[in-house]
This record gives C-alpha cells, sequence and structure tokens, in this order.
C-alpha cells in the first residue's frame, strides 16, 4: 500500500501541473475590499486545501498508471470545500483553526470552517460523537473562534444541530428536556463566541427541505440565537436539489421575520407559518394537487399563497439570508426502487447515482442566498448504511459494508464527479 504523504506536499496546483493539463495562466483577481459587517461579498475566493483528500487520490491514481482517474481528481481536487472540526481539547482545535487561517490568509481566500462537535452528536448513531459535557463543549468552541481570530471566515455552525434535537432522538432520549435545554445553550453561546470575530459569517445549521417543517425549524432558529447570525445553512450532507432548499430555505426566512418582526398578532408564533407539509390555503380535500406535498414542488404555491396572505412583502432588508450544499446534489434526491426495501431506504445515506452539484461561489444571483458551498467532503461516506435491513451489514445498493462516516471513499468520489451536474472542470480561478 502507497504511505500516506504528508499533506504539504500535495497542492492541487501541482498535480494538475504533473498531469500536463494546467489551465492557461490567468490574471488573479482584485482581493475582494472589506466587507460590511458580516456580508460575503459575491467576488469571495473560496480557500482550497492543497492536501485535500482528492489531491491526495489524484497522486495515488497517477503511481497506479490510472491516468483517467487522477484527472478525475485533479478536478475535484481544484475546488474549495469546507474543513471539519469534530473533536479535539480547546488547545487542539485552536491550534487546527489558526492554521487553516494561516493557509487561507497566504492565498487571499475565505475559509469554510464546520463546527460539529455538540454534545449527543447526530443522536449517537453514524456520526455519533461530540463533546462530553455542554462546559466542555463552550470551552471548545470559544478556542475554536479564538483560533479564527480576526481573519474573514465561514463557519458552518453543528450540521444537524438544530434538526435533530436531543428529544428528537426517540422517546426515553430526553425525559425532561434537560438536554435539549442545554443544545439551546450551547448554539447560543457558539454564536456569542463566533459573532464575536470580526470577520466571521456564521450560518447555524437548519437540516434540509424535507426534514422539519418550515414552522418548527424557525421556532428553533429563534430559540438558538440566528438573529445574530448572518443566517442558516441547508442541505449539509444531503442530495436535495438547490432549487428545493432554495424555496424552502426563502419560506424559513419569510416565517423568522413573521414571527419577530411581522403583525403584531403573529409575534412569537413560528408555528403559524404554512410549510412544505401543510397549508391552510390549499382545500386539503384529498384530492390531487390540493395540498401541499413535499415531494412534488408543484403544490408548493399553496404555502407561497399563504405567505402572500399573511406576512406580504417583507422588507429585503430584514429578511435572514442562508447557503446551500451543493456538494451532492446535482442530479437531485434518491428515490428507492418501489417496494425494494420494507424499511426506511437511507435515501440520505450515500444515495447512489448522485453528482456534484452547483460550484461553489458567493456570486449567486438569488438575494437571500450568500453562497453555494461544497460543506460535505465530496467522496467521504455517510456511514455503513443498511437500508434499515434488520441485522443486515452490507449495503444492498452497493454490494459491499460502507466505509466508516466520514471515512474516504474514492469510488463514491469518482462516481459523483462523473454524475456532476453541470460537468466539473478544472476551477481556473487559482493562483
Amino acid at each position: 500500500m502507497t504511505p500516506r504523504l504528508p499533506r504539504t506536499v500535495l497542492p492541487a496546483a501541482a498535480v494538475v501541473l504533473t498531469l500536463g493539463l494546467a489551465a492557461p495562466a490567468m490574471a488573479a483577481p482584485a482581493p475582494s475590499p472589506a466587507a460590511a459587517g458580516h456580508t460575503l461579498p459575491a467576488d469571495t475566493r473560496f480557500y482550497v486545501d492543497p492536501g485535500s483528500d482528492a489531491a491526495h487520490q489524484a497522486v495515488t491514481d497517477l503511481k497506479n498508471h490510472d491516468l483517467a482517474g487522477a484527472v478525475t481528481m485533479a478536478k475535484l481536487a481544484s475546488w474549495p470545500e469546507a474543513t471539519w472540526f469534530t473533536d479535539g481539547t480547546p488547545a487542539e482545535v485552536r491550534s487546527k483553526v489558526e492554521k487553516l487561517m494561516r493557509d487561507a490568509r497566504r492565498t487571499g481566500t475565505v475559509p469554510t470552517l464546520v463546527a460539529y462537535n455538540i454534545p449527543l452528536r447526530d443522536c449517537s448513531l453514524y456520526s455519533a460523537g461530540g463533546a462530553q459535557s455542554d462546559a466542555e463543549y463552550q470551552a471548545w468552541i470559544k478556542a475554536f473562534a479564538q483560533g479564527i481570530g480576526n481573519g474573514k471566515a465561514v463557519v458552518v455552525l453543528e450540521p444537524d444541530g438544530l434538526a435533530n434535537l436531543p428529544s428528537d432522538c426517540g422517546p426515553a432520549s430526553d425525559p425532561t428536556g434537560a438536554l435539549t435545554t442545554g443544545r439551546i445553550a450551547d448554539l447560543n453561546a457558539a454564536i456569542d463566541a463566533l459573532e464575536g470575530q470580526p470577520g466571521t459569517s456564521v450560518y447555524l445549521d437548519a437540516g434540509n427541505s424535507h426534514w422539519k417543517s418550515v414552522g418548527d425549524i424557525a421556532q428553533r432558529l429563534i430559540q438558538a440565537g440566528v438573529a445574530r447570525t448572518q443566517g442558516f445553512s441547508l442541505n449539509v450532507s444531503n442530495n436535495l436539489a438547490t432549487d428545493l432548499n432554495t424555496h424552502y430555505g426563502t419560506w424559513v426566512s419569510n416565517c423568522l421575520w413573521f414571527a419577530t418582526k411581522g403583525p403584531a398578532w403573529a409575534n412569537g408564533h413560528a408555528d403559524w407559518c404554512a410549510g412544505q407539509y401543510y397549508s391552510p390555503t390549499a382545500p386539503n380535500d384529498g384530492q390531487p394537487g390540493n395540498s401541499v406535498n413535499p415531494d412534488d414542488p408543484s403544490t408548493w404555491h399553496w404555502t407561497d399563497e399563504w405567505f402572500r396572505q399573511n406576512a406580504g412583502t417583507p422588507p429585503t432588508d430584514q429578511l435572514t439570508h442562508f447557503v446551500v450544499d451543493t456538494s451532492r446534489n446535482g442530479r437531485g434526491a434518491w428515490t428507492a426502487p418501489e417496494g425494494k426495501y420494507a424499511g426506511d431506504p437511507q435515501t440520505w445515506c450515500n444515495a447512489p447515482g448522485r453528482g456534484i452539484g452547483a460550484r461553489p461561489t458567493a456570486d449567486t444571483g438569488v438575494p437571500l442566498v450568500d453562497a453555494y458551498l461544497w460543506v460535505k467532503t465530496v467522496g467521504q461516506s455517510d456511514g455503513q448504511c443498511n437500508r434499515s435491513i434488520p441485522g443486515g451489514t452490507v449495503d444492498p445498493e452497493y454490494g459491499i459494508v460502507d466505509p466508516a462516516a466520514g471515512a474516504w471513499w474514492p469510488e463514491q468520489a469518482q462516481s459523483l464527479v462523473q454524475n456532476a451536474v453541470p460537468a466539473l472542470t478544472f476551477n481556473l480561478n487559482l493562483r
């Protein structure tokens, strides 16, 4: 087996040059001017890790005389992805974040960081882990923020942390509510620590358009302190189409306004908002198209109508912004073959046949969408999916036991690139 090379010796650009496929030299764009507050300028250039999994894989493929595989991985390695921080002591995480910030500063780019260390993470399932206590987490996230310092950074805060509260983990998971109360306190403390840094744009994770209802997630965002952030994040590690998440995110943003800045009678009532599962404006008479269906966007006009009637047109500058993870959603969601699985097919877990979506950019053309980001590392496994087959360990979609959550899976990386929509090319905005 080829030994894993040091991360410092594998810049993606060098891999491309080794392959003789370097792009023509281009003038580097001028650095972005300092943004007002924590807003991301449209010309933001995101940090590309020269020692990414894809860069290492390109070298491995080249050594194995797999030129086509090396080219594919070199393309992937040329694009910016988020860096995840999932454990360690406060001193360790501060040191790691400081190093990332230094590396990004040298290239004049903005790194995307994921803080993923909340206690009882992922309901102790595939991505189990996290800090052992609220106090331990709050010390960790404070050190994380100190590592960012005065530099410019984007932080996606605790994927699934709000959509999967301890109270959601099972009927006996949080009998007194104390764990959920602690979760909300942890997220508020994290926001205070991170937003205390002058250049940090914080996006509090809000799940995706096929998870919590609009009113439910809006209420949780309010409780967790989203008003003190740049906004929220959607679709992290999932494959739901960008337009669905954008539509859903717009509803969530309008619901936040409705319950906090809207009509007096709505104050505190995010739970009244229509959403992707139900709208009072629909006939709801059981006839096709007469109720909101989360899988049928043609029915979403009923929820649009509810917001028109009840929220009107909120002032644009009072609406909460968001970002969307497009790392695996180029072909949208996966639907399991009808009748193939008796239980939950785990459509979110290592979904087959998916592809990379929109490239990372802060120039989305959508007023409320601050950026499309590759938050989930392209090619890392979601966990050992078994499609809910009792006692099963093999994933029948692949015929193998999937790699553990977070493990690099070269075959999946290749598939995601090959199925990318639009087709993946080399990132020419490197210098």
